[in-house]
């Protein structure tokens, strides 16, 4: 059966030792691009955060949300993305913790042989509908070599754990993290 084709980004599901999932909060970038929910973060000099690209290292979490005063209409604000408005005060809450587990969709097929194994992200985009991220786990799996997520196990999404074919779902952890980062097999 076909996977269901729908990213969501990265998906907090569980903590490695059993602790917590727990956000902290940053300032967001005044030079930011748009973040949903789910998109991968880096820090920044300034102690704040922005969205990572594809290829970024020194992953600081993924974004879950932030809070800001709209700079049009004075309201405070509560968001699932961050839409790159001029607030002044705009905070993110960042999932930080190197030892939280995600469910992510890939772009194409990842087989069982990839557990153990690092990939990049693909894409940094998402709805500004919906406020997700379209991020997705690329199938262009580097083994041993660097790269932004380590896999370790296949999903128990019914809907989408048929490794023949592309969209499939996994769990990864966040392998350059700012806070620790680890080589694969």
């Amino acid at each position: 059966m076909a996977n269901s084709d729908g990213a969501f980004g990265l998906r907090p599901v569980r903590h490695l030792t059993g602790g917590e999932i727990r956000t902290n909060e940053y300032a967001i970038a005044a030079s930011s691009s748009a973040m949903y929910t789910g998109s991968l973060t880096i820090a920044t000099a300034a102690g704040g955060c922005t969205i990572a690209a594809a290829d970024s290292t020194d992953i600081l979490g993924v974004f879950t949300g932030c809070f800001y005063t709209d700079p049009t209409s004075s309201k405070p604000t509560w968001s699932k993305y961050w839409p790159n408005n001029a607030a002044s005060d705009a905070v993110a809450f960042v999932c930080d913790d190197p030892d939280v587990v995600y469910e992510v969709q890939t772009d194409g097929t990842v087989t069982d042989a990839a557990i153990n194994a690092n990939a990049d992200s693909a894409g940094v985009s998402g709805s500004t509908t919906t406020g997700v991220s379209t991020t997705e786990l690329s199938s262009t799996i580097t083994g041993s070599g660097t790269a932004q997520l380590r896999i370790i196990g296949r999903s128990k999404d019914p809907d989408n754990t048929d490794t023949s074919a592309a969209n499939s779902n996994w769990y990864v952890i966040i392998n350059e993290h700012a806070y620790r980062q680890t080589t694969g097999t």
